[in-house]
C-alpha cells in the first residue's frame, strides 16, 4: 500500500470527470510528456506526499498523508472566472470526507478543496486547487 495507489485513485477520478466535461479537459500528469494547444484550458495533477507514520507499537500500521493538487491552467488575459468555475467543480468532485478504495487501500479527503492565488506564467494563468488526504493501512 502506498502513495502510488492514492495518486492512482485521485487521478482516475479526475480523469473520468475531465473526459465527460463539455468541453473535455486534458490533464498533464507528473513526469508525462504534455504539450498544450494554443489557447487551451487544461489541468495539471500533482500528488504531494507528506510523511508516512506508524501509530502502533508493533509497526503494523501505516498512515499515509499528503496533498492532492490540481492546477487549472487557462490562457492569460481572459479573466479569472473560467478557472474559478472549474475549481468549484473540483470541490464537488472531491467532497470533504469522501472515501475511495483501490487494491484494499481506502483514502479519505480530509480538507475542502481550496484554491490558491492565480499565477501568471508567459501566456497562461493558473490556479492551484488542493486538498489534504489520509489513508490508514494495517
Amino acid at each position: 500500500m502506498s502513495h502510488k495507489i492514492i495518486r492512482q485513485i485521485y487521478e482516475a477520478r479526475l480523469a473520468a470527470w475531465a473526459a465527460t466535461r463539455v468541453p473535455a479537459l486534458r490533464i498533464a500528469y507528473e513526469d508525462v510528456a504534455f504539450t498544450p494547444a494554443d489557447g487551451e484550458t487544461y489541468l495539471a495533477a500533482f500528488t504531494l506526499p507528506a510523511g508516512t507514520n506508524s501509530q502502533t507499537l508493533g509497526g503494523d500500521h501505516r498512515a499515509y498523508t499528503g496533498l492532492f493538487q490540481v492546477s487549472v491552467v487557462t490562457p492569460s488575459g481572459t479573466g479569472t472566472g473560467k478557472a474559478e468555475g472549474i475549481v468549484d467543480e473540483l470541490a464537488t468532485l472531491f467532497p470533504l470526507y469522501a472515501q475511495y478504495t483501490k487494491a484494499g487501500l481506502t483514502v479519505m479527503t480530509l480538507t475542502p478543496v481550496e484554491p490558491g492565488p492565480g499565477i501568471p506564467e508567459g501566456n497562461t494563468w493558473a490556479v492551484a486547487a488542493s486538498f489534504q488526504y489520509r489513508s490508514d493501512a494495517t
